[in-house]
């Protein structure tokens, strides 16, 4: 009895001493950031002199020059591109939008979704169908054909965590002009997938159902949404009239960017960290995913400056074309079955404060990650949950059953950034950013140490 007593106590205070030495070691990871960080210059640098990287365009290329020498810049012992296929979706101009009652028009404030077609030259003028809800379309369809169709479905406010209601009301984005002209509409209009209260429209991917004919489709900002709403709702004649140069070219070739910090014990073996390099076109790409990006590059910049030695092969990757097709990631996660990977952590959740990370693994596994937020409560982790890692790096977890992983910051500014005009370095605050970088350092350093 005594023997199991003294080899518990030994067990419990040991315990303690690694906790300690990680606690302190995670400290000393912090004051680096939070006084040497380079994620806000950086940030500054691709938003001001690349600026939006629409797949595609110059500034995809541009962008990936700039991601090769910020990781020589951050130490990567091997910094190296990796070929893809991506699309190449032009806007084409100014997009245009106009709410007609009795004759009077009034100008709106609309953009092209990713991937819609044009409307020619003349643009399309039609009745406006006021639709709230997917029941609705089915319970009206009959008055659809050759009307715009404005989808007005609202974020649910009663979700805390915003994505959540981004979830909820994404089909209408995605799916809405092939629903709607399966039944004869000639256009759409969606409100934007947002709660703010500024008039921005919100772009982003719509995907169109081969089944049926190809529609022009566009977002308008909520201050219109509701001028449009309010007009169908007291007027029998109410018109849209919309119009975009949108189209789509060849598809081309873009580059993963990928750098390594090597391993010493497993350097065979990878632990991946990363953001997405592509933005949509409206705007900077700041938060959507330049903060990602950033962070991931302040990582292997952080742990190279205290001196650290990881056990397995750090690899930074600035992932290519995640906003439309994901083909960078599905470019990585071919490639990756021919590897060993321990895990893979993605930020794509904006610069904000961090509140947690979420996972997709095993409940063993998440256990064991779970003990772990004792240690990253001082910067401001206090969950993980469940509900798995970011687009470029889920599948990952999916096909391979790797642990993949994201860091979940503040969700209630988020969508009121997102694919629009305002997404720029000026709403990025400097400090918020460099908590995501310590916790997305302190978690792959514990991943690397311990194994998962």
């Amino acid at each position: 009895m005594h023997r199991i007593l003294l080899t518990a106590w030994s067990l419990l205070f040991l315990n303690i001493a690694f906790a300690q030495n990680d606690s302190l070691f995670i400290r000393k990871l912090a004051d680096e950031i939070l006084v040497n960080s380079k994620a806000y210059e950086n940030l500054h640098t691709l938003t001001k002199t690349v600026g939006p990287r629409l797949s595609g365009t110059p500034q995809t290329y541009k962008a990936e020059e700039w991601g090769k020498q910020a990781l020589k810049n951050a130490g990567a012992d091997k910094v190296y591109l990796q070929e893809c296929k991506i699309p190449h979706w032009v806007r084409g101009g100014k997009d245009e939008g106009k709410l007609i009652v009795g004759g009077k028009e009034t100008a709106l404030s609309v953009l092209a979704l990713g991937n819609s077609i044009g409307t020619g030259a003349k643009g399309i003028t039609a009745p406006a169908i006021l639709i709230n809800s997917w029941d609705e379309l089915e319970q009206r369809k009959k008055e659809v054909k050759g009307k715009i169709v404005f989808y007005n479905y609202k974020f649910n406010p009663r979700f805390i965590h915003v994505f959540r209601a981004y979830s909820d009301a994404n089909s209408y984005r995605t799916k809405g002009a092939s629903r709607a002209a399966q039944y004869g509409a000639v256009a759409t209009v969606v409100r934007s997938m947002s709660e703010s209260t500024n008039n921005y429209p919100h772009t982003g991917a719509m995907i169109y159902n081969d089944s049926f004919p190809k529609i022009p489709t566009l977002a308008v900002g909520l201050l219109d949404a509701d001028k449009i709403a309010t007009a169908i709702q007291q007027n029998k004649n109410v018109s849209l009239f919309v119009k975009t140069n949108a189209h789509a070219l060849p598809d081309t070739v873009g580059y993963n960017v990928i750098g390594e910090f090597t391993g010493t014990e497993f350097p065979d073996q990878y632990i991946t960290v990363g953001g997405h390099l592509d933005s949509w076109d409206p705007a900077e790409g700041a938060h959507d995913d330049g903060t990602g990006c950033v962070h991931s590059i302040e990582v292997l910049r952080a742990l190279k400056a205290v001196g650290y030695h990881p056990r397995h092969t750090i690899r930074v990757v600035l992932f290519s074309d995640e906003e439309n097709t994901g083909g960078g990631s599905k470019k990585y996660i071919n490639e990756a079955k021919n590897e060993k990977h321990v895990f893979a952590l993605e930020s794509d959740a904006g610069g904000f404060t961090p509140r947690g990370f979420s996972l997709g693994t095993t409940k063993e596994r998440m256990d064991k990650m779970t003990q772990w937020i004792p240690l990253l409560q001082p910067y401001g982790v206090y969950e993980f949950t469940g509900d798995g890692g970011g687009a470029d790096v889920d599948s990952l977890n999916i096909k391979f059953g790797i642990p993949v992983g994201e860091l979940i910051p503040d969700s209630q500014r988020y969508f009121d950034l997102h694919h629009a005009a305002n997404d720029v370095f000026e709403n990025v605050n400097k400090r918020e950013l460099e908590l995501g970088a310590v916790n997305m350092a302190a978690l792959i350093y514990l991943v690397d140490k311990y194994g998962l």
